[in-house]
């Protein structure tokens, strides 16, 4: 069972609280001497930070990934970003099928709520295919890695970084045990960097939208569909996803590709073909990714404030990517236009948008904004870094996306438990918000309070 008998938690409460165990676990197996490549202890603080950045699938790093930890040291990070990406109580949930063991109703409404579903109806069925369809897509991406990286490193460790990367990129976690400089090395290889942005875009669409777009391309070819048809008929959560992230992912290219067209930091030694496959690939990265082509570090002011912007929206709901998620920001913002036109009703893609909808994507915008502050506050407090380095790390720690400036390395202890909450409250913020504003409303007083007369703006 996902819950011991004796033990009842809501889902509010449980779905944190399995992070953390995890987090925890995976803090003391790298702490241990047969984690680090020179056989020594690591201190507690940089292997909670380790294993808090692989657990909430961030990428950001104290110890560089390939060179400080042992090969099990790395087994122990890609099964945490593993874990991390599909979820604690849904990766116990497929040990439970595998085992064949009995789910109770209580274990359902808790995988409901860590999936962040409307409804227990198909749910193992839905799990199952999230599993295979997680694993599949890994396969793949491994297996096209391969043609890049066992030519460089050989059978053995090429097979290795390839099941690595692509587990770490379809998960979102940005950490690779490639090099010092991520791909940067690679800028100039189409293979390595679009295989990353499909896997990257595969996990971050969500794994609803894939299962929609799976059922209706099947569905449709059976029928004779025409493409547009089959387009058509996909639910209007996937045509907002889509839409979105098409939308993001073009207006990220084309503000990074002109702010960095000529800066020798960045874009401005590569040819125009590259200048535009690396300008695409940063706004994918940027989507909660955490791998880099070119230095963070160089990026003029215009692409550190789309950075912001892009790594708070992050990716969609339901997948393996942070931030406040796509809709949740489309929400928010249609909420605001509804307002200013007077209009009562909000629709999107044909369809009504609910008052309460409309209230949860406000209260996660708020929250997240309010904590990104807060913690940015703390380091400036607390570390020698000006503004714009420590927002990028702070919005980078909260929207598990892994990218920095190169700071993250230089933080002092006060700056790395500061980071580390914020990819933990990055990774179960908006989970644990949902859950908690989907729960039934408690019942009203017998009386009520007169309407006062505020005065706003």
């Amino acid at each position: 069972m996902l819950i011991p008998k004796n033990i009842r938690l809501k889902s509010v409460y449980l779905i944190p609280l399995s992070f953390l165990i995890a987090i925890l676990i995976g803090t003391l197996l790298l702490s241990l001497p047969v984690s680090s490549a020179e056989g020594k202890w690591t201190s507690f603080t940089d292997a909670l930070f380790s294993a808090t950045t692989s657990m909430c699938v961030t990428g950001l790093v104290v110890k560089e990934t390939f060179r400080y930890w042992s090969l099990f040291g790395q087994v122990v990070i890609l099964i945490l970003i593993q874990i991390g990406g599909i979820g604690v109580l849904t990766a116990i949930a497929t040990m439970m099928l595998i085992t064949r063991k009995h789910f109770t109703l209580s274990d359902r409404l808790m995988l409901r709520d860590a999936l962040n579903l409307d409804s227990i109806s198909g749910l193992l069925g839905f799990l199952t295919r999230i599993i295979c369809g997680t694993l599949a897509i890994e396969a793949v991406g491994a297996v096209l890695y391969m043609f890049a990286f066992v030519p460089r490193y050989g059978p053995a460790r090429g097979i290795w970084v390839s099941v690595f990367n692509a587990v770490s990129a379809f998960c979102n976690a940005g950490m690779d045990i490639l090099g010092p400089d991520s791909l940067m090395s690679y800028h100039q290889n189409p293979l390595v960097l679009i295989v990353t942005m499909m896997l990257i875009v595969s996990g971050g669409l969500g794994y609803v939208v894939w299962m929609d777009i799976r059922l209706k391309i099947t569905t449709g070819h059976k029928r004779r569909y025409s493409p547009w048809q089959i387009c058509r008929r996909f639910s209007e959560h996937t045509k907002l996803v889509l839409s979105l992230t098409g939308l993001f992912l073009f207006l990220g290219t084309v503000i990074i590709f002109f702010a960095e067209y000529n800066n020798p930091q960045t874009l401005g030694g590569m040819s125009f073909p590259y200048k535009l496959l690396n300008s695409l690939f940063e706004s994918v990265t940027l989507r909660t990714a955490g791998f880099a082509s070119f230095s963070q570090s160089g990026l003029t002011d215009v692409s550190c404030l789309s950075s912001y912007l892009l790594m708070f929206i992050g990716g969609s709901p339901i997948g393996t990517a942070g931030g406040v998620k796509t809709t949740t920001f489309y929400l928010a913002v249609i909420n605001v236009a509804s307002y200013i036109t007077s209009n009562k009703k909000t629709y999107a893609f044909r369809r009504s948008v609910s008052a309460e909808q409309m209230k949860k994507a406000a209260v996660i915008i708020e929250v997240s904004l309010a904590t990104v502050l807060f913690l940015l506050f703390l380091l400036l407090a607390t570390n020698p870094v000006n503004i714009t380095d420590g927002m990028f790390e702070i919005v980078s720690a909260c929207g598990t996306v892994g990218l920095t400036r190169d700071l993250t390395p230089t933080l002092n202890t006060a700056g790395k438990l500061i980071v580390t909450t914020g990819m933990y409250l990055g990774r179960i913020g908006p989970i644990s918000m949902a859950c908690f504003l989907a729960a039934p409303p408690k019942d009203e007083p017998a009386g009520h309070y007169a309407e006062g007369d505020f005065y706003i703006g």
